[in-house]
């Protein structure tokens, strides 16, 4: 679930090069405000539709009805063609060949919309952009045309089947998504016993990734970022010939994963020690309770609810929303999460939820939406690299997006 945060490291990275964390400052400008319907304070340029998108289906899986023109904004930000870029920062002004459109954020978009309701235009549209950006392999790479990978393949299954739409059946030249996983799948035994790799490296071999296996778990389940505990699966892993059985491998590798660290998942950037990795050890919570591993699930939740509180603050919304969505996934109180309200908190990086009968204005809205406000860029790498540490759909794993 954490391409999009990966990709704000990696771009500023090599934005800014020899810039360390220390020389950051994680807040805006006074002269650099964000519009009032986004959710959280960090430059929205290559997360905006990502962690809006999380926060309003995090919201809605709780029962929560996210602000009107928090919404409104995540639907102005569709290209005409049906795609969703990172970030636009004046939907009024057309997507052209310069749009750096996005698989993940339009995704991550359609999931959102589509537990909203009441979009189906919008989600219609963005289904076929998606189609016509399949690769010939049947996935799915970061920017359309680009090399197919677990994450993004899985998340576009995910925003197919919330769609209402047969994944199996979505081809291109024959090959349908599940045909693009399998190949991504490791044999089992050795170091990668049934994981799923992020791409293959140069040489074209596969490398085990706990990210790339959290999202794969899911894309071969065919199913979204919210999930009920399945049933209890004995699995041993075997040949992959069938996704169910790369479901099961892959969550017989993230068990065995997250128990040798104690519960979670731990990452290192380069340069830097390995450090607990929250945002993946979220994700693949939500990967094993979705295949019915619910005991190493409910242990790393356990985890979570101790150890995240601090991790979340500073990652922000999309990071609330993971760890709601983890809770969920477990039937764990998101509202007493190590004594902690995730909804509250969630609910604090953006405006207040809709209450009975109140409106919002459409004109306030499309001023809020001008992006007049949003000339300059400041970079925050050491929030990027904090956060990075941290956020693996949602960073770890997705440090490969390099390649992109």
């Amino acid at each position: 679930m954490n391409v999009r945060r990966s990709a704000a490291v990696l771009a500023a990275v090599a934005v800014i090069g020899a810039a360390t964390p220390a020389a950051a400052d994680p807040s805006p400008s006074p002269s650099q405000a964000f519009p009032s319907a986004l959710y959280g304070d960090k430059d929205p340029k290559f997360d905006g539709v990502w962690r809006q998108s999380l926060a309003l289906l995090a919201q809605d899986t709780v029962g929560v009805k996210p602000a009107a023109k928090s919404v409104q904004w995540l639907v102005r930000q569709q290209c005409a063609d049906g795609s969703f870029a990172s970030y636009r920062p004046d939907p009024t002004t057309a997507c052209d060949a310069k749009t750096m459109l996005d698989t993940n954020a339009t995704s991550a978009a359609v999931q959102a919309l589509t537990a909203l309701g009441g979009h189906d235009d919008v989600t219609r549209k963005a289904f076929g952009w998606l189609k016509a950006v399949q690769n010939k392999d049947g996935g799915w790479g970061y920017s359309p045309g680009g090399a197919s990978d677990t994450n993004s393949t899985s998340i576009v299954i995910g925003a197919l089947a919330a769609a209402g739409e047969k994944p199996d059946q979505v081809e291109k030249d024959g090959k349908s998504p599940y045909d693009a996983l399998l190949k991504l799948a490791l044999p089992c035994g050795g170091d990668g016993d049934g994981a799923f790799a992020f791409q293959p490296d140069k040489k074209g071999e596969l490398a085990a990734n706990a990210d790339a296996t959290a999202a794969g778990v899911l894309g071969a389940l065919g199913t979204g970022m919210v999930v009920e505990p399945g049933k209890k699966s004995d699995a041993t892993c075997e040949k992959a010939a069938t996704p169910r059985q790369a479901a099961a491998n892959g969550a017989g590798y993230l068990t065995a994963a997250l128990a040798k660290d104690g519960d979670h998942l731990m990452s290192a950037l380069a340069g830097a020690e390995p450090q607990p990795d929250f945002g993946n050890t979220a994700d693949a919570v939500v990967a094993l309770a979705a295949q019915g591993d619910t005991a190493q699930a409910e242990k790393s939740v356990r985890w979570l609810e101790k150890n995240s509180a601090s991790w979340a603050a500073q990652s922000g919304p999309a990071a609330y929303a993971q760890l709601i969505l983890a809770a969920h996934a477990t039937g764990t109180n998101p509202r007493d999460f190590g004594g902690a309200d995730l909804v509250k908190q969630l609910g604090a990086t953006g405006p207040a939820p809709q209450t009975a009968g109140k409106t919002t204005s459409g004109a306030s809205d499309e001023k809020e939406d001008s992006g007049s406000d949003f000339f300059g860029v400041w970079w925050y790498v050491g929030v990027c690299l904090v956060a990075g540490i941290g956020i693996g759909f949602l960073f770890t794993g997705r440090k490969k997006q390099q390649q992109l």
